[in-house]
């Protein structure tokens, strides 16, 4: 009776992790094939992307959810991609503020460049859906 138990045990065991495996192929196919979600090739997004990768951003805030700052979609979501709002944020992200989003106020960024926290920006409206 013990080496049936085993048997079907091991047997459930191989059924499950071959079942999710197979699964894991077949969702990841779409995404790799599809070109108009790669951003890789766009300076402003390499750019971006660089730049707060060396900053302490994803201390306060992530791509999809909210940590303690909105998340970089729920940005790129309320405002417009306009020349004005891009130097407007990009000022928040040197001077900080606060208000927008609630009452925990953005640290101020002073050592950001201009340039650098208009890169930043850029990158940010880049993952608007």
């Amino acid at each position: 009776m013990k080496k049936y138990l085993v048997s079907l045990s091991l047997l459930a065991l191989m059924a499950a992790c071959g079942g999710s495996e197979e699964k894991k192929d077949t969702a990841a196919a779409p995404t790799a094939t599809t070109t108009s979600d790669d951003l890789s090739s766009n300076p402003d997004y390499t750019k971006g992307l660089e730049l707060i990768g060396k900053s302490d951003c994803l201390t306060c805030h992530k791509v999809g959810d909210k940590l303690i700052g909105p998340s970089y979609k729920e940005v790129a979501a309320k405002y417009e991609n306009t020349e004005e709002n891009i130097t407007m944020l990009a000022g928040k992200i040197i001077k900080g503020g606060q208000g927008v989003w609630g009452s925990v106020p953005m640290t101020a960024h002073p050592a950001v460049t201009e340039d650098d926290a208009k890169a930043m920006v850029k990158y940010i409206f880049l993952l608007k859906k």
